[in-house]
Parts: C-alpha cells; structure tokens; sequence
C-alpha cells in the first residue's frame, strides 16, 4: 500500500493499522520486534522530509489518538489530534498553545516527532519547550510515562550542537538531558508517543498584525536588527520579491509581524503607507492565510514542474543571518537566476528557500547548490535541519552537521533502544547493511 507524506517522498507499506488504543500500539510493536517487522509511525501526512513515508514493513497509523483533554495550564492531548484543534481548544478555555507551524493541520504527534517550530517560536520556541510528559510506547512492548526533568539512565557524549534558536537534525545529545528532549525531534526512531501532556500559557493580550513592506530587501534586513529586541514581539516573518510576485502583490520585501500589548516599532525604514495592519482576530488570521497561501501556490507550482521539492530548512545564528541572506542571493542568482523564492522565519534568522527546476538539469544542480549552502550554514555555526527535521529524503545532511563520531553515538542512542532498526527505518540514518 502507497504511504507517502506531503514532501512527496514514495513510501509503501505492506500492512497499515490503526490501533485506537495504547496497549494495542504497545502489542504491535512487540509483534514487529518479534517477527524482525520494520514499523513506521504516520499520522496526518504533512511532514517535509520523507519521515512519514514507511519502507516497507507496518506503518501504524496513530491518527485516531483523538484525546483532548483541556485544564488549567494543561493539555492531555492524543498524537493523532491537529494543532488547529489544539490551538481552538485552548482558545475556548482562555489559554494559549504557543507553537504554530504553519501547517496547522499537522498532527501534535508529527509535531512532537520533529520538534516542530514555527512564526511565533520567535518568542515561545519550539515544541520541545511546551512539552511536559509523553506517553511513549517501544519495541519491547512497554509503555512508559516519561515526566519533565527525568534524566537518561545511560551514558551520553555532549555532541557540538549548532548556536541556533531552532533545531531539528540528530538526538541533541548532552550528558545528564531529560529523557524527553531526547523522544522530542527523533522522529519516531526511538519509540511511539501515544500522549502528550503540553503546557498552556494565559490567552495574549491585544496583538497588531501587520505585513510591513519594503523598497528593498536591504531595508527589510535593517528592520529586522532593529526590531528584534521589541518587547512583546511574537514573530517576523521575512517574504522576498519573488513570493510576493506570486503572490501579486508589486513590492520588493515584506516582514510579517506580530505584536503583543502597548509595544511600538520603528517604521521609517518602511513603506507606512502601502503596509497592512489589523488588531481584530479575524484580520489577523487573514495575515495568516496570505502566509500559508504562499506556501501552498509554491508546493503547486512545484507539482507542474513534475519534479521533486527543492528546498531549505537551514538556520544560522541570528548575527549571521545577514551572511546567510548574502550567500543564498550570490548562489541562487548565479545557479538558479529566476527559479527560487525565499521567504520565512528571518526573527529566528531561519527562512527557507525553495527552487523550481525546469529541467532534470535544473533539479541535479537545485541539489548540488542546496548541499552546498547547508555547509555554509553549518560553517557560520548553523544547522540543516531547524524545523521539519531530516527524514528519508535529507539523511545525507546528518553528516555535514556532524562528525563521524558524534553520529555513531547517536547510532548507539538507537540500538540501545532498537537493536534491529526497525523503527522509521531510513530515517535520520541510513540503514546499516552490514
């Protein structure tokens, strides 16, 4: 059977369940750990990176994890329930669910699977922040709660993690770390969360939106320097000429902005007059639809070409963003003049680039040149993967952001919880033959 997650990734399985209960997850795993069965977790199918799509084997399908269980600063929250649903709940009841990626009918298990981030992680950060308990089920058949604050029982390495806000690439191995952070953003190559206990904040105050907009992109950089450190901030959101083409919408550069209270920004690098701004809810989410529309009419105009996504998910340290921003632009109009869009997280110094290949030449070198630009963020101390972590599609990645050895104890993280890589087989690592 065809299992394939939005990132296009081919993937089949030869069976797929879908188990509504935690002790039939916890059975199946057994079985397939019995019977040497590979196992890959899916759920709403709107990863990036391939994570998603199953080699083979058992995919077990946690979407009718369905729990939504809303108090006072908690969320008991089933992996198969979208964040949109997440976020509405806790609206009702006064409070706030912080992390927003964009695609808002991802599912909390997909989230918690690949630390997932997005515009207001600016402020709040990523998933891995707002989690405090999981539920997770392993190959031996166990289930176990694991609470915030619980330690590894083993021995790990401090690995040389990037000096980013965001990450999404590899076990963040550190000695003595929560259990937690390390289920957090493996991709369900560990074990299978089957509840989330997240944390919920009181509802925002009056929030502006707005979407800023720019004679050039130069400026735009500027007011990102300048607008960072405003309090009550809550995102900004970089679009390039070209989106916003797409978009047709006739300026240069856009910032998206959020902000939260009384807080003020300086405008006078800007076009004031031509820009939007809304302080009611309903206008706001128009903001974010304009956004999401954006992503949408790129993963479109992919699909004509016939050609696989080419794009980025780096992050730099934010003092580099400028030199990021500088090496895209010299690489891409040089390789790739007129057939790539760059827009996203620039608060976190993190956009993303996505090419359009026209030809199978095109789509060879749209690899080369995002492969090269991955070690130049690594070079200016950054990472590969910031968001939509690694999957199949980008395990190449793993190792232009690590050194052998700090990939081989991951490997070791691994075995000592799935001994025959049978959990997301292909994933993060590619699997040993040998």
């Amino acid at each position: 059977m065809d299992v394939t997650d939005a990132s296009g990734y081919p993937g089949h399985a030869d069976q797929v369940f879908s188990p509504d209960k935690e002790q039939d997850v916890a059975d199946l795993l057994r079985q397939a750990s019995d019977k040497k069965i590979p196992v890959t977790a899916t759920g709403a199918l709107t990863g990036l990176a391939g994570g998603g799509s199953p080699d083979g084997g058992w995919a077990i399908s946690l979407s009718r994890f369905r729990k939504l269980e809303i108090s006072k600063g908690r969320a008991r929250v089933g992996p198969g329930v979208l964040l949109r649903d997440v976020q509405s709940a806790a609206a009702n009841a006064g409070q706030f669910y912080a992390p927003d990626p964009t695609e808002n009918t991802s599912s909390i298990g997909g989230n918690i699977a690949a630390n997932a981030s997005g515009s207001r992680s600016f402020r709040y950060g990523a998933t891995r922040r707002h989690v405090l308990s999981l539920n997770v089920a392993f190959l031996d058949g166990t289930v176990r709660t694991i609470q915030r604050g619980e330690k590894v029982d083993f021995d790990v390495p401090a690995i040389s993690l990037p000096h980013t806000t965001k990450l999404s690439a590899g076990y963040p191995l550190q000695p003595g770390m929560d259990l937690i952070d390390l289920i957090i953003g493996s991709e369900g190559t560990l074990g299978l969360v089957t509840e989330a206990e997240l944390n919920l904040l009181p509802a925002p105050g009056d929030r502006l939106g707005g979407v800023v907009f720019f004679k050039s992109e130069a400026a735009a950089l500027d007011a990102v320097d300048l607008w960072r450190p405003t309090p009550g901030l809550n995102m900004i959101e970089y679009i390039d000429e070209a989106s916003l083409k797409m978009m047709e919408v006739p300026h240069k550069a856009a910032l998206m902005i959020e902000i939260e209270g009384d807080a003020d920004i300086d405008l006078s690098g800007a076009l004031e007059s031509d820009s939007w701004f809304a302080m009611s809810a309903t206008d706001r989410e128009r903001f974010r639809v304009f956004r999401h529309g954006l992503a949408e009419k790129v993963n479109a105009r992919i699909r004509r070409t016939g050609y696989t996504k080419i794009g980025t998910d780096y992050a730099v340290p934010l003092d580099k963003n400028r030199d990021m921003m500088a090496a895209y632009r010299t690489t891409l109009d040089k390789e790739m003049p007129g057939k790539y869009v760059i827009y996203g997280h620039i608060g976190d110094a993190h956009v993303h680039v996505n090419a359009f290949p026209e030809s199978q030449e095109d789509h060879d070198r749209g690899k080369a040149v995002m492969t090269e630009l991955a070690r130049v963020a690594v070079s200016l101390g950054g990472t590969v993967g910031a968001e939509h972590g690694l999957g199949k599609r980008k395990t190449h990645l793993l190792e232009i952001q690590y050194p052998a050895d700090q990939i081989e104890a991951m490997k070791n993280v691994k075995r000592r919880f799935d001994p025959e890589w049978l959990l997301g087989r292909g994933t993060l690592f590619k699997y040993p033959t040998a």
